[in-house]
């Protein structure tokens, strides 16, 4: 059975807008492939150990797809396992732009739940950097210039020689993002 595993954004969650079309595509189109989304906390050796735990526990061929931050941790994977993946508006200086939510009572997007960033956490988080892809072609780049979180530039570099969307507008949530969904399955199919 075919597993496609979706990693929401830093503080985000399973009801992202992203994650939700992504399930509702799976489920009219392809209810024969198992949609996965944990529920992630900004904690990175939480992180790591919950998606390895996904990763080991798949009977069969597993595919992924990140956003934001789950970009940075979709890549930490596919490189780590050799395995394809859709980045979407690819979070890539994480240790430039975490700094700044240190110390800071941060809130879950969609639920009540509230999380605390220490420097050991930030610590544990370059641990898990990609500086460089091994295998650009494992990775399906989709990002929109006018993201207003995250300079586009940066993933544009970082993912050369991967198959890269480069749509002009839209922002970080990367607007429309449902009529790509098909394709990019396709990509992780090939």
């Amino acid at each position: 059975m075919t597993t496609l595993l979706y990693i929401h954004g830093f503080l985000s969650s399973p009801l992202s807008h992203k994650a939700q079309q992504v399930n509702t595509w799976l489920a009219q189109y392809r209810p024969d492939i198992t949609y996965i989304c944990p529920q992630l906390p900004p904690y990175p050796n939480v992180v790591a150990e919950r998606l390895e735990s996904v990763i080991s526990s798949a009977k069969g061929p597993i595919y992924i797809m990140g956003s934001s931050m789950g970009g940075f941790w979709a890549t930490w994977l596919a490189e780590r396992y050799c395995l394809k993946a859709v980045i979407i508006n690819p979070a890539v200086n994480v240790d430039e732009l975490m700094p700044a939510y240190l110390g800071k009572h941060l809130k879950n997007y969609h639920h009540d739940e509230s999380y605390w960033l220490t420097r050991e956490h930030l610590q544990a988080l370059h641990a898990y950097r990609i500086e460089h892809i091994k295998q650009p072609a494992n990775y399906w780049l989709f990002v929109q210039t006018g993201d207003e979180t995250l300079d586009y530039r940066l993933a544009v570099e970082k993912y050369r020689g991967s198959q890269q969307t480069i749509e002009l507008g839209g922002d970080h949530s990367f607007q429309h993002f449902e009529r790509h969904i098909e394709s990019a399955l396709q990509f992780l199919e090939r």
